[in-house]
């Protein structure tokens, strides 16, 4: 959907035509469900921030300056949802390492191999404990940078940064997920699955 389009909607809206808004929910709602899965690791939680997102959008409607596109403006309030939830929750509580997305990044398909197939879950698992031990805010900025796929400017918008602050942070959550997930791996004695090639115990990429 362009901007053009968007704006259309959203001026239906506000003329008193309230069911338009039921098109950009279709667009925007896998989108916004799975950044809110992925910040959050569990089902309940992500389905109510993302229909908290979708309501003050639909409640703010009329304040919306379009000065950007109206998923980057969805995408800064379900974010401020799910950072609401994490901060409410108990610094010792662990996330759900519930995966109702089929994986916390894209994982290829191993195949039906049950070998494949725990190890595929293993790799989820350890994904989501090293995204779970990030600081909320690095989660957030390198989910909507490599699973939903914002640019570093929508991102600054998201997160009203400036882009050079978002480079930043996205580096260094991404060099921290790869330390914890080194450490997982050298705790647990087998190195995850990945798109190049597989690693059993103590043994190495092939």
């Amino acid at each position: 959907m362009t901007q053009d389009e968007e704006q259309r909607i959203i001026a239906d809206v506000l003329a008193g035509d309230p069911a338009r808004f039921e098109a950009l929910v279709r667009v925007h709602e896998k989108g916004i469900y799975r950044l809110c899965c992925r910040m959050l690791g569990g089902e309940q939680d992500a389905l109510d921030a993302s229909q908290e997102a979708f309501f003050k959008a639909y409640r703010g409607l009329a304040g919306f300056r379009g000065d950007s596109r109206f998923s980057v403006w969805l995408y800064r309030l379900a974010s401020n949802a799910c950072l609401d939830i994490l901060r409410k929750r108990s610094a010792a509580k662990e996330l759900p390492l519930t995966d109702e997305e089929g994986g916390m990044f894209d994982i290829p398909d191993p195949g039906p191999s049950p070998q494949d197939a725990a190890e595929r879950t293993e790799t989820r698992e350890a994904v989501q404990r090293a995204l779970a031990a990030l600081a909320p805010e690095h989660r957030q900025a390198v989910i909507l940078r490599d699973v939903n796929g914002l640019s570093y400017e929508e991102i600054a918008a998201v997160t009203g940064l400036e882009a050079g602050t978002v480079k930043s942070r996205i580096f260094r959550a991404r060099r921290r997920l790869a330390a914890l997930l080194q450490a997982d791996r050298n705790f647990s004695g087998r190195a995850p699955s990945n798109t190049t090639g597989k690693t059993g115990k103590g043994g190495a990429s092939r």
